[in-house]
């Protein structure tokens, strides 16, 4: 196995931006094993059974129901495919419980929510940080739906800045406690949680640390009320005030002072598996969406067969296909480098740690792109279904209501985009990728006499590969400008930040789409992935559009004469392309698949 991946040569976090993948290496969900295809069955087959049926229930605000249906999915392992089997669970890989986080997630937010917070952030904390005792004793019982955990980070005053909360943990004289006092809010599962990761500061540490709390109310817990909210109705959202709350020494998790360490590796784990739980929300909203459209005559024709309307199912079912690609091409880089570490020895908490971290940035950019993709995607719904889709007697308003929470969760959209492009910058320091020699490459290439041969496109996908190189060069350009002019303080220039992330982040979509589509047509021929092919080349299309008005904007925001406009001219040169794709005829392509199969087909 080890010398398997090293063969492989698993690009390290980041390093998309630098080098170029082929496209047999990258994992699509054509890839799934068959055990892998038969688990997502029977989430779906448990969805479709227990929660699609019951979304009045949710939007009704059952909190009871949720633990209900919460329980069943643990009586069935479903709360347990990340843990190893050593603490009763399912010890399954990574591309596997972003799998089950994908399609069990997709029928309501209050669920999407309520498993999210318990299998990741109220379990992972304690199986990847835990001491053999504190994992024996908790995460056996978490595992199996017998409790439920919860994740006490947010204060009233403390939001992006997680660091600055203001709970405090005091050690007892005896030194057998400490006592806990303060406030948080926003709690998820709050309402039923038994075991509560808390964060809080000893004395004046630098840094929070870390307790596994466990919930009685005798013990100087108390919680706020059921918070209101716009969507996720059936989520148990509260505050927990602790006053004088004792915990036993040895429910500190880790050490001291290592609780920031531990909310931002949780988050790391929590972005890429919010990306993949609001995928399933996205198939299920085209496919009503579509039935909708093809049983809906207006001008005595089905309206799914207007312009106006394909179109929507286009741009629709291609923000999916690319979200799946690009989740699960960084799902199995992250499950490889676990295995490539294993093999070196280490133990299974570092390894999963360490190849989390290490794809921080990809992280980082699923929340972001994804989150903003099932936003787009229930307004569409909304708007194909017309008057009928802001009724709460269809789906699709409560779809619309419950996504948006997936722009704050996980950090904020604004907060990932500008951590994004800090963490690759810091990498590039460290030496892990290495961004200073193809820039200047990039720089010479300005400078240098342009070629005016024209390239050969005939192999499928060439030129959509080349448009992708000539994108890496605008971040390149850009972003390694931006960091000349402003170094260190870089970080200060939000706006030109959020620029460059944008450029990052519709690179990495449309590259993972194009390899997924070039992957899968050399295997199965290109009249049967032709489809897949139009997604490809439509998102790219949108991408490079997009890219083209960011750098645009982060070029004339911050130089001026020459090289402004030599950067100008290279921003046109990299964005031309050769043949001009016919957007109309790809949504058509896409559209005639989605309306025949009255579904998300890919």
């Amino acid at each position: 196995m080890k010398e398997e991946l090293k063969d492989q040569e698993i690009l390290r976090g980041g390093q998309f931006i630098v080098k170029d993948v082929p496209c047999e290496e990258v994992f699509t969900p054509e890839d799934f094993s068959e055990e892998q295809k038969m688990m997502r069955d029977s989430v779906k087959e448990f969805v479709d059974r227990e929660i699609w049926p019951h979304k009045d229930r949710f939007e009704n605000k059952d909190y009871a129901f949720t633990e209900e249906v919460m329980r069943k999915a643990g009586e069935l392992g479903l709360l347990g495919i990340a843990v190893p089997e050593a603490y009763g669970g399912l010890g399954m890989g990574f591309v596997t419980t972003m799998l089950v986080c994908d399609y069990i997630s997709g029928a309501t937010g209050s669920i999407a929510t309520a498993f999210g917070a318990h299998t990741g952030i109220g379990t992972m904390p304690i199986v990847l940080y835990g001491t053999e005792e504190q994992k024996k004793k908790y995460v056996p019982s978490l595992a199996s739906g017998e409790i439920f955990g919860a994740y006490c980070l947010t204060e009233p005053g403390a939001g992006s800045d997680a660091n600055s909360g203001k709970t405090k943990a005091v050690l007892s004289e005896d030194g057998t406690h400490y006592k806990l006092n303060g406030q948080k809010m926003w709690i998820s599962n709050a309402g039923f949680a038994k075991t509560f990761i808390v964060f809080a500061r000893i004395e004046d540490d630098k840094y929070i640390t870390a307790f596994i709390v466990e919930n009685d109310p005798a013990n100087g817990i108390t919680l706020g009320e059921e918070e209101h909210k716009l969507g996720i109705h059936a989520s148990s959202t509260r505050q927990v005030f602790f006053s004088d709350t004792k915990v036993p020494v040895e429910n500190m998790l880790s050490t001291r002072g290592n609780g920031f360490k531990i909310a931002m590796n949780s988050l790391n784990v929590g972005r890429i598996k919010l990306a993949a739980a609001t995928l399933d929300a996205q198939r299920r909203i085209i496919h009503n969406a579509v039935k909708y459209a093809n049983e809906r005559i207006q001008f005595k024709t089905p309206i799914s067969k207007f312009g106006a309307i394909r179109s929507k199912l286009a741009e629709m079912a291609t923000n999916i296909f690319v979200g799946e690609s690009a989740c699960y091409r960084a799902a199995k880089n992250i499950e490889d480098r676990i295995a490539l570490r294993l093999s070196d020895g280490i133990t299974h908490q570092e390894a999963e740690l360490k190849s989390v971290e290490e794809y921080a940035i990809e992280c980082s950019i699923l929340k972001v792109a994804i989150s903003e993709d099932v936003q787009f995607c229930s307004d569409e719904g909304i708007q194909i279904f017309g008057g009928m889709g802001y009724s709460a007697d269809t789906p699709m308003e409560a779809a619309w209501r419950d996504a948006r929470i997936s722009r704050i969760y996980e950090g904020t959209n604004e907060i990932n985009r500008m951590l994004s492009v800090g963490m690759l910058i810091k990498k590039a320091m460290k030496g892990h990728v290495d961004l200073l020699g193809p820039a200047k490459s990039v720089a010479d290439e300005l400078t240098g006499i342009p070629s005016f041969e024209t390239p050969d496109y005939s192999e499928m996908l060439s030129e959509e590969l080349a448009m992708i190189k000539k994108m890496k060069k605008i971040f390149l350009m850009v972003g390694g400008s931006a960091v000349q002019k402003f170094g260190a303080d870089l970080e200060e220039h939000q706006q030109i930040l959020l620029a460059v992330a944008d450029i990052l982040i519709e690179i990495y979509l449309a590259e993972s789409a194009i390899l997924r589509a070039k992957k899968n047509a050399n295997q199965h021929g290109i009249e049967s992935m032709k489809e897949q092919i139009a997604m490809a080349q439509l998102y790219l299309y949108h991408a490079v559009d997009l890219i083209n008005q960011k750098a645009k904007e982060a070029i004339v925001s911050f130089t001026e004469g020459d090289e402004q406009r030599m950067m100008l001219m290279g921003l046109k040169r990299f964005t031309k392309y050769q043949n001009q794709p016919n957007i109309v005829n790809l949504r058509n392509i896409i559209a005639d698949k989605v309306t025949a199969e009255n579904t998300y087909p890919f």
